[in-house]
């Protein structure tokens, strides 16, 4: 499916904003499917069918906060656009750590969310055909394997639950263990963003990935930083 046969779920409880995204989607080609309620959008973002969530954090009843933290929990995959008016940097962080992709705050320019939406859909788009064979092949590095073409990760044989952009990083790392990559270039090569600003959308990711695959996060063995310069993933030398 292309980006102009994209479907996108939005759930903003707000007619005004929601008209403004869905027109715009709509003028950049995409599906777009509004809902108001976060009861009746979870549902809706459980079905399948979509290619990206649009998320207000800020619904009445079940919050958008929420919603991220039931599809992730449930184990769907669909990258989630965060929408939020709130600026404190904690709300964002929280809603990266639920297991969202990236977030906007409002106000946004309508421009920017184009970017967006176009960067999660690439990325996306581009995980199923990677350009590069050495980030097609299945590669174990320690306990921990992964293939990126069936998006499968394991480790000692028991798979791991990952969002869309933690496969992305933890790929990325796999295919050139050893390589040092500042947060720029993980930046630009795995969110699609050509800019600064969002370093800590990188930290908060190598976090949450630490998490999941180092048998003690405090001491990491495969996710190592480099003081000053960035991560690398370590080499298959260097883990026992």
């Amino acid at each position: 499916m292309t980006d102009a046969q994209s479907r996108i779920l939005v759930i903003e409880d707000d007619p005004d904003i929601a008209r403004l995204l869905q027109i715009n989607l709509e003028q950049d080609g995409y599906d777009v499917t509004w809902i108001s309620d976060g009861t009746s959008g979870v549902e809706a973002a459980r079905s399948g069918v979509h290619q990206l969530l649009v998320l207000d954090l800020s619904l009445p009843g079940l919050n958008g906060m929420e919603i991220c933290r039931r599809l992730r929990d449930e184990g769907h995959q669909l990258p989630i656009l965060m929408l939020t008016a709130r600026d404190e940097e904690a709300d964002k962080i929280l809603g990266l750590e639920l297991g969202a992709d990236d977030y906007l705050t409002k106000p946004f320019s309508i421009r920017e969310l184009s970017a967006r939406v176009r960067s999660l859909l690439r990325r996306m788009s581009m995980a199923q055909t990677t350009a590069s064979a050495s980030e097609q092949a299945t590669v174990t590095i320690g306990t921990v394997t992964l293939d990126p073409v069936k998006r499968v990760a394991v480790i000692s044989s028991s798979p791991i639950e990952l969002t869309v952009k933690e496969f992305d990083l933890l790929r990325l790392f796999m295919a050139h263990p050893g390589r040092v990559y500042s947060r720029q270039q993980l930046l630009e090569q795995v969110w699609g963003y050509e800019h600064g600003g969002y370093e800590h959308t990188v930290n908060t990711h190598i976090n949450r990935l630490r998490a999941k695959i180092e048998p003690d996060p405090s001491v990491p063995t495969y996710i190592l930083t480099v003081w000053g310069v960035g991560y690398r993933f370590a080499e298959p030398g260097d883990v026992a």
